[in-house]
């Protein structure tokens, strides 16, 4: 079971954002690579507490976590879970304990450039209820930005592979030394020295690849799923990929209606099938089901098909409920026959309304049911 991430930063629920971002440059500090050289047990604190950063630090991504825990980052969503790499990490959070240790790109082994990392794409995917009902692995064509074969990269005369150039003022409080993004490279450390023909001035092209996407069960409409190092590639050799953003979006189904993990389901019955019972086959995400409504069943009836909803992202909860509304059809033509049938039974104590105190009313049932 992966530790919680709260436990992980020593912070609680409340926390706020300043001091969730304090917790975390704290442990960055303690077990960064420059303290602890050659030391696995620190690299994977270390990682530990980026990857904790990454969702904690975020507004939506906290929201999600504190909802679903790690099941709502399952599918690639998020660093996944100690699949981050040290690229990773101070590429998008060196800046929090870069002036502790001049920039924060060092790495355990040695010093190392500046990562300079690509950019993110964006897609959608339309699923199916069923597909979301079971999880679905889906295979998509993306156009995507990778180094041409042949690409050549040197590191940058300028800056000499930091990505950035220091320089020293003179001021009325002494002299100050400020660092800026160096023009000669872009940042990158590195510029290019060999392009082979169709590539850019980057030494990128386009390429297309079929990518493939787990999508997790019980995922909803709008959930984001994070595919690591599927986006534009960066230009140079100390560079890494940017990630494949997967937007999800649920295809509303015919007969079937989403509550959340329950379905719902309106089942039309004849008023002869209301009177002498019947059975019915219903939809449900694992194909057909037939169920039996006993003789007399009033319309606005709910049965509840327990463990037929959606899965939990929350593994520790079972499935959702399919809940089944019973409707009477009643006729809107009668044929001379069953209107003088109707109008001889008018008074028969049968077919007089005589609800039972056990029978829940109209508001009662929907307050059952967004209980």
């Amino acid at each position: 079971m992966k530790q919680d991430y709260y436990e992980i930063l020593g912070v609680t629920k409340t926390a706020s954002k300043a001091e969730i971002k304090k917790a975390y440059r704290k442990m960055a500090i303690k077990y960064h690579p420059d303290k602890n050289p050659d030391n696995k047990e620190a690299e994977e604190k270390f990682k530990l507490a980026a990857e904790a950063y990454e969702i904690l630090g975020n507004d939506e991504k906290k929201a999600k976590y504190d909802r679903f825990g790690h099941a709502a980052f399952e599918g690639g969503q998020g660093f996944g879970g100690g699949g981050m790499n040290m690229d990773d990490i101070f590429s998008n959070f060196g800046d929090i304990f870069g002036d502790i240790f001049g920039g924060g790109r060092s790495g355990f082994g040695g010093s190392r450039q500046r990562v300079v990392k690509g950019s993110n794409l964006r897609i959608r995917i339309k699923l199916s209820l069923e597909e979301i009902a079971h999880g679905v692995s889906k295979k998509v064509k993306v156009k995507r930005k990778i180094k041409a074969e042949g690409v050549s990269y040197t590191t940058c005369g300028t800056c000499h592979g930091s990505g950035q150039v220091t320089r020293v003022v003179n001021t009325m409080l002494g002299r100050m030394q400020t660092a800026a993004t160096c023009n000669a490279c872009g940042g990158a450390g590195e510029t290019l020295s060999g392009k082979p023909a169709g590539a850019d001035a980057q030494g990128l092209k386009i390429n297309e690849e079929t990518v493939t996407i787990e999508v997790p069960a019980g995922v909803r409409d709008g959930v984001q799923l994070k595919v690591t190092g599927k986006g534009n590639e960066a230009p140079g050799k100390n560079s890494i990929a940017g990630d494949l953003l997967v937007i999800i979006e649920e295809v509303e189904h015919p007969l079937l209606k989403r509550e959340g993990d329950n379905l719902h389901y309106d089942l039309y019955i004849s008023f002869a099938e209301a009177t002498l019972g019947t059975s019915a086959e219903i939809t449900t995400t694992d194909g057909k089901v037939k169920l039996k409504l006993d003789e007399g069943v009033q319309s606005g009836k709910v049965l509840r098909l327990r463990g037929k909803g959606i899965p939990s992202l929350e593994r520790y909860k079972t499935n959702g409920d399919l809940l089944v509304h019973v409707n009477v059809w009643t006729p809107q033509k009668l044929s001379k026959v069953q209107r003088d049938f109707f109008e001889a039974n008018l008074e028969d104590k049968n077919f007089v309304p005589a609800p039972k105190r056990s029978e829940k009313s109209f508001f009662e049932k929907v307050r059952d049911m967004f209980s």
